[in-house]
């Protein structure tokens, strides 16, 4: 691994604002509110333009994004949660200058480098996206980073906070935002046009406010938006990334076919892909094959719904599924590819078991399962999806050459996208330390051949 010393240096800090607009107001659903207090996502699109220069790239970003603000509106705005209010809102207010805080910076760095999928310390990235300001009652929604690479091309870092946007509706953002600025107009494809309805959000249980007690609870007995503190990265992880070709992926699946005797089973490329990783990573961390691990993923649920949500649905409609205590002990168990067999199935029923009536139980799971988990335990979880096409975020200097999901070295997390040539693969992003990082490269090689 090459080790190279780069400096971020910040030049300036601007708003962007929408045009002239009216000011919104935007209830959070129980979607929402069951990302409440995580961290936000920050993600990191790298892109390669050689003879680009730094005045004209932040001038047609800047227009570009003020333009898609206005479809957007939440973003400019701030999370509000005070204690006169039963529950957090966006607002976006004109009269409160609100805007997008746009950072403007400058690397010395080499950027083929951070763009690569060698091992590089996590730590790199984190001068790449912006933070954004938090406290009790209002918490900023969306904060960007243009960091210029002199003769090599720029970064767009983006943090959105988890509980106003997931990762479908980021992905549709950036690309609207790509749309205007390399078309240069204001008007946006009907799929890129944001629906802010909330009332087509029915609440029949009250889970909102099942919800809200429980961060109430978290939070000393008070409305809070603090968000639970991150974890300390060390210089010691590090982050690659793995590809799976869509060969590699077919002879996976003919693999569960050949040898699992489980009737219908779910063998799309997520759950493929998922259950892949998962073997690799518990017998990577071996140990006590009686122990347990803590295995989740998220999926989308706006067709999922009765009636179902438009695709276009602003916001979080996202529902958690696995089990904190899974055994490793099944996916130890010796033998050619039967502990990823067991993952294939384990994954399959959590798949089907995603519907409405899941919903509930879910999403307030978390909540106690985390009391009673001891200090340790292997956590698995998935940031980022195969489909939400990331890539497709062409700003007019062409794709991006490589997309990061930057907070997955915070969480215990792995990230998956479509590969950005298109092939139909894809990348599975990790953070390890170095001994794992060689272990786990070993295990996900091995598997292959």
């Amino acid at each position: 691994m090459v080790n190279f010393n780069s400096a971020v240096n910040i030049l300036e800090v601007v708003q962007v604002s929408p045009p002239s607009s009216n000011s919104l107001t935007l209830p959070l659903t129980y979607f929402d509110l069951g990302w409440l207090k995580l961290h936000p996502v920050d993600r990191v699109l790298f892109y390669h333009v050689p003879e680009l220069t730094r005045s004209s790239l932040i001038s047609k970003l800047k227009s570009s994004l003020s333009a898609t603000l206005l479809h957007y509106l939440p973003l400019a705005g701030r999370l509000v949660w005070d204690s006169i209010k039963t529950k957090p809102s966006i607002v976006y207010s004109p009269d409160d200058k609100d805007a997008v805080y746009l950072t403007v910076a400058e690397s010395n760095g080499d950027l083929s480098h951070l763009s690569g999928d060698e091992p590089r310390p996590a730590t790199e990235f984190h001068s790449l996206v912006p933070e954004l300001p938090v406290s009790d009652e209002s918490a900023r929604v969306l904060a960007v980073q243009v960091t210029f690479f002199p003769n090599q091309g720029f970064s767009l870092g983006v943090t959105a906070h988890h509980a106003v946007l997931d990762g479908k509706t980021t992905a549709m953002f950036l690309k609207a935002w790509a749309h205007n600025c390399k078309q240069e107009q204001e008007a946006l494809p009907h799929d890129l046009v944001p629906s802010l309805d909330r009332i087509i959000v029915h609440d029949p249980t009250g889970l909102e406010t099942k919800l809200l007690n429980r961060w109430i609870s978290a939070s000393n007995n008070k409305p809070s938006l603090k968000l639970f503190p991150s974890k300390i990265i060390g210089s010691d992880i590090l982050r690659v990334t793995y590809r799976l070709t869509r060969e590699d992926i077919k002879k996976l699946r003919e693999r569960v076919e050949t040898e699992s005797h489980a009737k219908q089973l779910r063998l799309s490329t997520f759950v493929i892909t998922y259950a892949y990783v998962i073997t690799c990573m518990v017998k990577m961390r071996g140990g006590d094959p009686t122990r347990f691990v803590c295995v989740g993923f998220a999926s989308d649920f706006r067709s999922r719904l009765n009636p179902p949500l438009p695709p276009t649905f602003f916001g979080n409609c996202i529902v958690g599924s696995g089990d904190f205590d899974v055994k490793a002990e099944p996916i130890l168990e010796e033998g050619e590819g039967k502990g990823f067999i067991t993952a294939v199935e384990t994954l399959t029923g959590w798949v089907n078991g995603l519907c409405p009536e899941n919903i509930e139980k879910n999403m307030l799971l978390p909540f106690e399962a985390f009391k009673r988990m001891e200090p340790g335990r292997q956590m698995i979880s998935v940031a980022g999806s195969t489909r939400l096409g990331i890539y497709g975020s062409d700003f007019g200097w062409g794709k991006p050459v490589k997309v990061e999901i930057v907070t997955i070295d915070k969480d215990a997390s792995v990230s998956l996208s479509e590969s950005g040539d298109g092939s139909g693969g894809v990348e599975v992003g990790v953070c390890l330390k170095k001994d794992d990082v060689e272990r786990f490269g070993s295990l996900f090689s091995i598997g292959l051949e």
